[in-house]
């Protein structure tokens, strides 16, 4: 690997370990790497150019994240997908989702709402040129992320916002899955829409409700018309 190559990586990600996280990561939650999958050293260093040190240390990362799970002497692997996970993953988030949400509009000031109206409005317009298959797009998937980043940033709480970014990237898995089996699209677009004017009109009961609501609703989309693909992992 050259020298500029080895320096751009290290920038994207500050460190190259951290580079080829975000990286797998991103293979990981987008299913490129299916569930299951054998994470070889061998061809991870040929793909990466990176140690086995800075390899180990990028799996290790992403095994606390709860996306790669280590085999008993034959290295790590993508954490399989499962109902009982799916399920369990889906009650937490919901508990934190609520919580971070109710408290967001409790603080929220006139920048918070800002915010959220103007992610909304970005989303809107990435759908308005793709209505097709808006959901399989890197660049509304990204503005989906900030959008519900921006619900809950004016939560106050660092921690909890951690602990719910990792559950949304794993989550992303399931989205991904319930996007490739349900028969028929949601109507996402009126569910965001909802959330932002019952968060922005300090509805936080009924926005509460929503948000709850629309996280269970992959969660029972999955359940529904992945069960069979999810069993077979």
């Amino acid at each position: 690997m050259t020298t500029t190559a080895l320096k751009a990586r290290k920038e994207f990600g500050k460190t190259l370990a951290s580079d080829i996280a975000h990286r797998l990561r991103n293979e990981i939650v987008t299913c490129r790497l299916k569930p299951n999958e054998s994470l070889k050293f061998d061809a991870l260093r040929l793909s990466f150019g990176a140690s086995f040190t800075t390899l180990r240390e990028a799996l290790t990362s992403l095994a606390a994240e709860g996306l790669v799970v280590t085999e008993e002497q034959r290295g790590y692997k993508v954490a399989p997908v499962t109902l009982e996970d799916l399920a369990d993953l889906t009650h937490a988030r919901i508990l934190i989702e609520v919580d971070l949400l109710r408290r967001s509009i409790e603080k929220g000031d006139d920048d918070w709402e800002i915010r959220v109206i103007s992610s909304l409005h970005r989303l809107a317009r990435i759908e308005e040129r793709a209505p097709e298959d808006y959901a399989n797009n890197a660049e509304w998937k990204a503005a989906h992320r900030q959008f519900h980043e921006a619900l809950v940033s004016a939560s106050g709480s660092p921690t909890l916002l951690a602990m719910r970014n990792a559950l949304f990237d794993r989550a992303e898995r399931y989205r991904n899955l319930s996007a490739m089996f349900r028969p028929r699209p949601r109507d996402k677009a009126g569910e965001h829409r909802a959330l932002m004017q019952a968060a922005i009109g300090r509805n936080a009961d009924q926005a509460c409700d929503l948000i709850r609501s629309h996280i269970q609703t992959t969660s029972d989309n999955v359940a529904k018309y992945a069960a069979d693909v999810i069993g077979a992992t």
